[in-house]
């Protein structure tokens, strides 16, 4: 590779001409792309396979009006005033001119709403009295059934009780009857014996004849003969009176049948009505439990004093043109007046409308100054700046043409900006202080160049390798939007290298010997003159190495403290409350939050999806039943049914939290309203999703915390592999990672003392501290990593070279720090002038992600690099670069350094 790079160099010095316009003519290329590809940047954090986004790609897929882009505006009085007719008038016609624009759908009056929204708080308000007289009158239709049910079962009863009468009394006279015949027979079977006795007591007369006693017996049994007649006459009239009775039964069993299906019809008309009035009730306790839901839901304040006013799009946010959101804004703005204030939501501002805003530039004018300091010519310090700036016109207009085919956030042309930036100058100033030293030493021009190029361009190579497979590797975390930033940080630091390797050379050998200050041009004619030999770097002890345990223990024990903040840290997306104090998105959050409560900016949208298509009969039953569920939830302030998809299985509810975006309380409702999923497959035979802010917020922190191991174990053991093969030793590399895990530690803890506690707020300005940026510590590790990496080795490389060619393991830890700490402190400092630059940026969400480089490699460069490093490797002696022969076999010589490529050149 070396060699490679020492050839790249000769023909880049020979060539410069060809070289510097094949650069300007790349860039023409692809900032004419850029420009034209019409590339849009979301502000929307999504990662696919969480719930909140495989809600919002259903909604996309199922129910395209809940999947519109949403874009708020807020309009508010700065008089103290209630808005007049005129104003209102003025609004809502601004509102239908935004209407008709091209890629908005629909737009929601606040004034119009809010007067159904009172209509309905009103209709709760004299619901008591409305739900009495209801109540009464189902109450009398219950009593009139009940009083029906009771008369029919007397009827029944009454019935009953008759045929058993009857049938009673027909028994009862034919037991008579029967007795009656029975005592004739008896009677007439007597007369005829009585008869014939007195016959023969007739024809055979005689003194002592019964025939007197037969005569009175036949009297006796006529005259009960007579009696049986008489009997029988009246069984007779009894039989006659029973038959017309039972014919009268018969008759009132006919009557009664009849009845009954009469009753039977009342019955199911009762049932009927029955039903009705369960329908009734039903009906009216849901609306009541549906109204009851949005009585917390304003869209225009209780003094009338500010409005909300919803723009619809025809497609998702993140798909919305840059262009289309600044046609809103600006139709709308013609409603501002002396008195009417007119605010937008971040999702409607926020663009790319700038890589590089104020913070940036002075970053870069500080790095020039350090520069400068270091080189001490003006020619020799703008040139790392020109490298720099080249190799981000290309990545950043690169970034830009890249969105217009993937989706990108507003974050990662920005960070590619940001590492372009600082190692851009960094890489350079790496080969322009070889090739000044060797020029120093008297080597010529076009020869220092290319070693230079061989050498410490080399090393360059190496080191941008280990940042972009660190970035790369960001890919491992299954998380897309985290990945793309990874994937262009490192096409960023490829263009980076790939320049200073190139475009370098070119505008070095234009320059000359003019690289070199007049004070070293001279010093150097004169050393030439009397053939004096070059300084020789001196192996003189450190602090570091003086006092090797003072150092390791004051660095562990600042590091230590500054890690304590972490144990804090809460993890979050920014909201509108982030943004710059004078920015709309800011003024819009907080008047909102004044006029509606916080959670008015932390709207959720549940998703209740049902199995089968929810009829019309049935709607208001099933918002009802998501509604006093969701209503149940603690810190639920109201929730407004949406309504339903095309193929009615999906219905949607706006639930508003009492915290806001970023409260602890708001994510506790998201856990709360996703632990219903049962009860709502109780209650409605639904099953419930939520996504919104909160919501992914949630899943986006899940998500990272679940990759945040795997990626560090990654680049962990990518770490202790590369300075195995640089360092051909086990103990700097497990020494140097460990720095790495405390630079780590530090950074997240300063990040959280800053951002999420306040502190130091007045000074970079956190007027409202919050969570931490969700992918930030993941993304940080992987750019840290690499940068810590590219320290480590322009410090070691020098230390190891010095032991393998006899020094003491002391010395050479001098030697190797005095040789390169020079280049490394400006290269630290300038990458913390850039950095730092963007803890001010214009884009909120690329503060922190600043701030954090910033201190990382202040923390890294000074503590870790310079201090504990050293002093381990101090206390370890010649252990510190012991490697068994076994592994020192295995592994190849990677000759970061160019050592091969000097000894060959030397030879020569």
């Amino acid at each position: 590779m070396s060699q490679f790079l020492y050839r790249l160099g000769q023909f880049a010095a020979r060539r410069a001409w060809l070289v510097i316009v094949g650069w300007v003519a790349i860039i023409g290329i692809i900032g004419t792309i850029a420009a034209t590809a019409g590339g849009t940047f979301s502000t929307a954090m999504t990662i696919n396979g969480t719930d909140a986004q495989s809600t919002i790609d259903t909604l996309q897929k199922k129910f395209s009006d809940a999947s519109r882009g949403i874009g708020q505006v807020v309009f508010h009085k700065t008089n103290g005033q209630a808005f007049t007719d005129a104003e209102k008038i003025a609004i809502s016609a601004a509102l239908t001119d935004v209407h008709n624009l091209p890629a908005v759908d629909d737009t929601v009056d606040p004034f119009t709403t809010q007067r159904k929204l009172d209509r309905n708080a009103d209709k709760i308000q004299s619901a008591p009295a409305k739900f009495v007289d209801g109540q009464k009158k189902i109450d009398d239709g219950q009593a009139k059934i009940d009083k029906g049910l009771k008369d029919l079962a007397a009827g029944r009863a009454q019935l009953a009780d008759g045929r058993v009468a009857l049938v009673s009394n027909q028994l009862k006279l034919d037991k008579g009857l029967a007795k009656l015949r029975a005592a004739a027979h008896d009677l007439r079977a007597n007369k005829a014996e009585i008869q014939s006795g007195i016959d023969y007591y007739t024809t055979h007369p005689d003194p002592d004849s019964e025939l007197p006693g037969l005569e009175a017996a036949l009297d006796a049994v006529n005259a009960g003969l007579a009696q049986v007649a008489i009997n029988r006459d009246t069984i007779t009239v009894g039989q006659a009176k029973i038959d017309a009775g039972w014919a009268k039964v018969l008759a009132g069993e006919r009557d009664a049948d009849a009845g009954a299906r009469a009753l039977t019809q009342a019955q199911r008309q009762l049932d009927k009505g029955q039903a009705k009035l369960d329908d009734a009730r039903t009906t009216f306790e849901s609306a009541q439990v549906v109204m009851a839901g949005t009585t917390n839901f304003r869209v225009v304040a209780t003094d009338n004093q500010t409005a909300s006013a919803t723009v619809l799009f025809t497609t998702p946010i993140s798909e919305v043109e840059t262009v289309d959101k600044a046609a809103v804004v600006t139709a709308l703005s013609t409603a501002a007046t002396d008195t009417v204030q007119v605010e937008f939501s971040q999702d409607l501002t926020r663009s790319i409308a700038g890589l590089l805003g104020p913070g940036e530039i002075i970053g870069l004018i500080v790095a020039a100054i350090v520069l400068f300091v270091m080189l001490g010519t003006f020619v020799a310090a703008g040139l790392p700046v020109l490298s720099a700036i080249v190799g981000v016109a290309i990545s950043g207009a690169a970034s830009v043409a890249l969105a217009a085919v993937v989706e990108s956030t507003t974050t990662t042309p920005i960070l590619g900006v940001m590492l372009g930036l600082a190692v851009g100058i960094d890489y350079s100033l790496f080969i322009l202080n070889r090739h000044r030293r060797q020029l120093k030493a008297g080597m010529s021009v076009p020869e220092s160049i290319a070693l230079a190029n061989g050498t410490s361009g080399n090393s360059v190579a190496f080191a941008g390798l280990t940042v972009i497979i660190a970035l790369a590797a960001l890919n491992l975390t299954g998380i897309g939007f985290l990945g793309l930033m990874g994937s262009v940080g490192a096409g960023a630091i490829a263009i980076a290298v790939i320049v200073a390797v190139t475009f370098n050379p070119a505008i070095i050998s234009l320059l000359g010997m003019r690289i070199l200050s007049k004070k070293e041009r001279r010093a150097l004619a004169d050393r030439e003159s009397h053939n004096e030999a070059p300084t020789v770097t001196s192996s003189a002890s450190v602090f570091a190495t003086r006092r090797p345990v003072v150092s390791l223990l004051a660095t562990l024990a600042v590091l230590g403290i500054a890690a304590i903040p972490l144990l804090d840290m809460r993890l979050g997306l920014p909201d509108g409350s982030s943004e710059p104090t004078d920015s709309t998105g800011y003024k819009s959050y907080h008047l909102t939050q004044d006029a509606f409560g916080e959670g008015a900016n932390a709207t959720l949208l549940v998703v209740a999806t049902s199995p089968t298509p929810i009829s019309s009969d049935d709607e208001l039953k099933f918002q009802a039943g998501a509604t006093r569920l969701l209503m149940g939830v603690d810190n639920v302030e109201s929730t407004v049914p949406g309504g339903f998809s095309d193929d009615r299985t999906i219905g949607i509810f706006r639930v508003v939290p009492a915290g806001g975006p970023n409260d602890e309380s708001t994510a506790q409702v998201v856990r709360d309203i996703r632990g219903l999923d049962s009860e709502f497959q109780s209650a409605i035979n639904a099953k419930v999703n939520v996504t919104g802010m909160a919501a992914i917020n949630i899943d986006v922190s899940t998500k990272l915390s679940e990759a945040l191991p795997i990626y560090l174990a990654t680049v962990i053991g990518l770490s202790l592999l590369i300075m195995m093969l640089v360092f051909r030793s086990i103990w700097l590399p497990l020494i140097a990672s460990a720095g790495f895990l405390f630079t780590v530690f530090a950074t997240l803890g300063a990040i959280t003392a800053v951002f999420q506690w306040g502190w130091l707020g007045w000074l970079f300005d956190i007027h409202d501290p919050a969570p931490i940026l969700s992918f930030l510590p993941t993304m940080l590790i992987g750019i840290l990593f690499g940068l810590a990496m590219d320290y480590q080795l322009f410090l070691a490389s020098g230390m190891r070279e010095a032991f393998v060619h006899g020094k003491p393991a002391t010395d050479a830890i001098n030697y190797g720090l005095r040789l390169s700490r020079s280049v490394v402190t400006a290269a630290a400092i300038i990458m913390v002038a850039v950095f730092g630059g963007f803890i001010f940026s214009h884009t909120t969400m690329i503060r922190p992600v600043g701030f954090g480089l910033a201190a990382g490699v202040l923390v890294d460069a000074f503590l870790v690099r310079l201090v504990l490093v050293p002093a381990a490797l101090k206390l370890l002696g010649p252990a510190a670069w012991w490697l068994p022969k076994w592994l020192d076999r295995i592994l190849p010589d990677v000759d970061v350094e160019g050592a091969k490529l000097e000894r060959s050149i030397a030879h020569h």
